[in-house]
Formats: structure tokens, sequence, C-alpha cells
């Protein structure tokens, strides 16, 4: 089963932004828009995760990012 993002913990995303792969991932976020990366973190921490999603989805649309996104999912 799928999790959505409103069952997605603070403490999961801290989790796996100590592996390897979650370092990767913010690393090439932070590279491709760096902008765009603090905009959706100021949305999630207002509250607004509809827009902090949709602010994200462009940055992990990229093969770079699905590949770093699979391995976060294995683990």
């Amino acid at each position: 089963m799928q999790k959505n993002f409103n069952d997605f913990s603070m403490q999961e995303a801290l989790r796996l932004a100590k592996t390897d792969a979650g370092q990767q991932l913010l690393a090439l976020m932070q590279q491709q828009n760096g902008d765009q990366l603090k905009q959706a973190m100021d949305h999630a921490a207002a509250g607004n995760y509809r827009q902090a999603s949709d602010a994200l989805s462009a940055l992990l649309a990229s093969p770079q990012a699905q590949a770093l996104i699979k391995q976060l999912g294995g683990k």
C-alpha cells in the first residue's frame, strides 16, 4: 500500500534525509533550483502541504531524482 503525503511523518522524513540517497537527493534539488526548494519548505512549514507538494513535484521529476527516490523507497 502506498503512503500519501499526509501519512509521511517528520520523523520519517528526518530519517530518510540522513541516508546517503537522501543527502544526494537534497543536494540535487538544491543544485536544480534552490529557490524552489526553499519555497516548498516554506509552504510546508506554514502548513500548506498541497503547495509544498506542487513545488517539489518539478524538482523530483528528473531521472536522477527518480533513481534516488527508488533507493529511498527500498529502505
